[in-house]
């Protein structure tokens, strides 16, 4: 039987069909602290309300908005940016400009720390990085809302969804560290990244330090099945405390394969080529066969 591609849909797994749930996705609501109470991911009018996707028996966080459960991030990041008995509030959607006043971005999330009269002490950025899909999500997702509960045969789908982990470094985290966190970092500012712990394993190796020494955290989580409640829990597994510049570094520095291998590659373009260029002679022709 084909795994069903889908994991959770407006903030419920596939298999649940309670009254709860059922509400959700006919209401197209989202119950992870979007700006707004209904999802807004794709299409504000449409909206594309899958949080996450299963694939080889992993549940893939594909949805930044998704995240947000009960404001987990918020309160890991704050532990690694401010003082334990600090006050803190946080601000989502906050644009960052660079010395020509031109827009790096928006911050996903800037912990404020602030005294007595409320003015701002302190501050630390959260960036919070989903996954790229490959393939299709919207079919089976349109096709998944007209079954609902009466079954969705997941056997038809085609170009099944799949997680694109190197876009997803190359593309959207890499330059959110370049930009707003090369920024940041020129401040002497706590810079955070969310993620999940699939993907951050992809990432190469970084040099890790004591949090006390770090001016940048991976904080990890994972998805854990709550089966009494049919549903699925944000669940921080660990933080990774590195260095601004030698995590970057090692993010943007490709590890080399063997040379032999990209030698052998040439060879045979060559080889190619030149039999291309230089067809053989044609073989001579035998007059006895043709006079025959």
């Amino acid at each position: 039987m084909s795994e069903q591609p889908l994991g959770e849909v407006f903030g419920f797994p596939v298999y649940n069909n309670s009254d709860e749930a059922r509400r959700y996705r006919r209401y197209r609501l989202c119950p992870y602290n979007n700006r707004v109470p209904s999802c807004t991911k794709d299409r504000a009018n449409d909206p594309l309300g899958v949080c996450s996707i299963q694939y080889k028996g992993e549940l893939i966080i594909t949805c930044p908005i998704r995240f947000r459960e009960h404001w987990l991030i918020a309160e890991d990041a704050a532990a690694f940016f401010f003082p334990p008995e600090q006050p803190w509030t946080s601000l989502t959607e906050v644009r960052l400009n660079d010395a020509e006043g031109k827009s790096a971005g928006n911050i996903d999330m800037v912990l404020v720390a602030y005294d007595d009269q409320g003015h701002v002490i302190d501050f630390g950025a959260l960036e919070v990085q989903a996954v790229y899909i490959s393939g299709n999500v919207r079919h089976p997702f349109e096709a998944y809302m007209q079954a609902d509960e009466q079954g969705f045969d997941s056997s038809q789908v085609r170009n099944r969804p799949r997680p694109d982990y190197l876009s997803s470094s190359r593309k959207r985290l890499a330059p959110q560290l370049i930009y707003k966190g090369g920024i940041l970092h020129s401040w002497g500012k706590k810079m955070a990244v969310a993620l999940q712990t699939a993907f951050y394993a992809t990432l190469p190796p970084m040099p890790e330090v004591s949090p006390n020494e770090a001016n940048l955290a991976w904080i990890l989580y994972d998805l854990e099945e709550n089966q009494a409640e049919q549903r699925y829990h944000l669940r921080h597994r660990r933080t990774v405390y590195t260095h601004f510049r030698p995590a970057l570094d090692r993010l943007l520095t490709a590890r080399p394969g063997p040379m032999q291998q990209f030698v052998k590659r040439l060879q045979g373009k060559l080889d190619a080529l030149l039999a291309e260029q230089n067809p053989p002679d044609a073989a001579p022709l035998d007059m006895t066969e043709i006079l025959k």
